[in-house]
């Protein structure tokens, strides 16, 4: 892709949750070990590991950054140039990371940011790549897979209002990747409304009225965020390990 353009592509790795969810004594889910090795450590390695991502800038809790220093150092994340300390929200903290990414590339007209989720470590290859494309192509892309079962839509009295057909709805996930000026544009808008408190970066550039393209990623790319999540993301590495022992993959 490098020989088609000269844009530089960065992710963007928001680990800045707290991981009350997970139940356990207080670690960031994000930092949580599966053999030997923290869960964000699994995500950064899937950007190291991809030839178009330049460099990785990471938003972090502010209590773990200098663990994750270690963590980069450790396992030789090159790619990663800075760590930055998160905000009060996710938002406010992709958007400091957004900002880092500013500085790094002052003299780029241009700059293609994934954001990806810190605990989302089964991403894949191909969906980075997919991602890269179509921002290249349309602009922005939504990563998202098939719902498979059926979406109830309810008004605030608990009553249902609509069920949109199947075939037409798909969650988000991650990566969700735009130009960076695109996405800087809307975050510095939403601040300036004071509206902190989307929930993702395809919300908060469908609100300013960006158009949104999407692409189909894989249902395993889960975001673990309860200890279910946890035991599902081991039992797919396990299922992975195996398939490659016995020459399936």
């Amino acid at each position: 892709m490098k020989d088609e353009h000269s844009t530089p592509v960065v992710a963007v790795i928001f680990a800045g949750g707290s991981g009350k969810r997970m139940r356990n004594s207080g670690l960031p889910k994000q930092f949580l070990e599966l053999y030997g090795k923290p869960i964000i450590v699994y995500t950064l390695e899937q950007f190291q590991q991809h030839p178009e991502i330049e460099s990785i800038v990471v938003s972090c809790i502010e209590s773990h950054v200098s663990n994750l220093l270690y963590l980069v150092q450790h396992y030789n994340l090159t790619k990663v140039k800075k760590v930055v300390v998160g905000g009060p929200t996710g938002q406010i903290s992709i958007f400091n990371a957004l900002e880092a990414v500013e500085k790094l590339y002052t003299q780029q007209k241009k700059c293609i940011v994934l954001i990806h989720d810190g605990v989302r470590p089964l991403i894949d290859q191909e969906t980075i790549s997919k991602n890269i494309l179509t921002v290249v192509e349309y602009g922005s892309c939504i990563t998202c897979v098939p719902v498979i079962e059926t979406v109830v839509l309810k008004n605030p009295v608990n009553k249902t209002f609509e069920i949109p057909a199947r075939e037409n709805s798909f969650l988000a996930r991650a990566p969700q990747s735009f130009y960076l000026s695109d996405i800087l544009s809307a975050h510095r808008k939403a601040i300036k409304d004071k509206m902190l408190n989307f929930t993702d970066s395809c919300s908060l550039m469908s609100y300013y009225g960006h158009s949104l393209c999407t692409t189909e990623g894989k249902v395993e790319n889960i975001k673990i965020t309860t200890p279910t999540d946890f035991y599902i993301f081991k039992a797919i590495l396990d299922a992975k390990e195996n398939s490659k022992i016995f020459g399936l993959l």
